[in-house]
């Protein structure tokens, strides 16, 4: 990782920072209301994930770990790290009051190896928002492979790039068309964003606003796993979001959102399971 990306991944951290008690006070991750840390999971991720009961899960880039919880509520003993001081304090206030037994840990994902003291797991969990803010999805996956045991399984649940590419959120002034605005591929140089307001509806982040994205084709997140020695098992491709990302979205069944009928069907999110 060159110099340029460690400063941009320190200006990140700052950024998580000073969003962290924006996402706390907003409406958007609801944690004034009764924790329900299921309802950010879609049903095949724990078809996928199978019985996690007396594993040793680690969810990285947790953030708030409102995700988190739900593998500790499932039986597994849980580990969460993060890159925000600020997101980990926060995250292990939230576990406590909700009664969960989980570990948090404040490190760059890159150092997690040392972070976690050589500790290897069952299962790694990561996504919905996460691999987006690491420049260096190589190193990426050759930490994943540290971290795993041997048979040790790697989840990914994250925003499609397709969605990345259309953007994630519509910015000051843009409508609800699906139009490309953003890169899907990756290979060029991060995306440089300065925002008073998050993806949520909190209040405006005060001081560090500047962040910085780097985007990732699907090819890329499966050779830079592959090339670590993992073996991809499923990938699966949703329609659906935890969010409603554009105002003409509707309600499912599982209480996700998607695209009305007569809309283009595109996926938004992709599970990814892989095993070393």
């Amino acid at each position: 990782m060159t110099d340029e990306h460690e400063r941009m991944m320190r200006a990140n951290q700052a950024n998580w920072d000073a969003r962290t008690p924006v996402h706390l006070a907003s409406r958007f991750y609801g944690l004034g209301e009764k924790l329900d840390p299921a309802r950010w999971f879609a049903a095949f991720e724990w078809e996928d994930l199978g019985d996690l009961t007396g594993l040793d899960v680690l969810h990285l880039q947790c953030h708030l770990g409102t995700e988190t919880i739900a593998f500790a509520e499932r039986g597994a003993r849980t580990v969460g790290l993060d890159i925000s001081e600020a997101s980990v304090a926060a995250a292990a206030d939230i576990a406590a009051r909700a009664g969960a037994d989980v570990t948090y840990v404040r490190a760059n994902v890159y150092d997690a190896v040392e972070a976690l003291d050589g500790r290897r797991f069952d299962v790694i969990y990561t996504g919905k928002g996460a691999l987006c803010y690491l420049p260096d999805l190589d190193r990426w996956a050759a930490v994943i492979a540290q971290l795993l045991r041997p048979g040790g399984r790697l989840y990914i649940a994250e925003f499609h790039p397709l969605l990345n590419a259309l953007g994630p959120k519509p910015a000051e002034g843009e409508g609800t068309e699906l139009l490309l605005r953003h890169d899907y591929l990756g290979g060029r140089d991060a995306v440089h964003r300065s925002a008073t307001y998050t993806y949520t509806d909190g209040p405006a982040v005060e001081g560090a606003t500047d962040s910085y994205e780097w985007m990732h084709g699907m090819d890329e997140v499966v050779n830079a796993l592959t090339t670590a020695g993992l073996g991809i098992r499923r990938l699966r491709e949703s329609d659906e979001l935890p969010w409603p990302r554009w105002p003409q979205m509707v309600r499912t069944p599982s209480g996700w959102w998607r695209l009305p009928e007569g809309e283009p069907r595109i996926p938004l999110l992709y599970g990814l399971l892989a095993s070393r």
